[in-house]
């Protein structure tokens, strides 16, 4: 299967950038995941879910709620490094 049709553009476009796809999620949980990964010294970045990607019932009830979580290492600030 293509890479494009299979991650989407934004997606690709955002690996680009060194970010990696975690997962899907809405709240509570989508907080506490993002503390998680906070603590664990990643950066996090919050995007609206490709609806390709989802199936129907995880769109039920969540529509506009879903975000989709993305990661990666924290880039060190110049300067501050010893």
């Amino acid at each position: 299967m293509d890479e494009l049709k299979r991650k989407g553009k934004r997606e690709l476009e955002l690996e680009k950038e060194g970010w990696v796809r975690q997962t899907t999620y809405d709240e509570p949980r989508l907080s506490e995941l993002v503390e998680t990964y906070t603590d664990m010294g990643l950066e996090v970045r919050l995007e609206s879910p490709d609806p390709e990607a989802l199936c129907d019932s995880c769109l039920k009830g969540s529509e506009g709620s879903l975000k989709t979580i993305y990661t990666r290492e924290r880039k060190e600030k110049s300067g501050l490094q010893n």
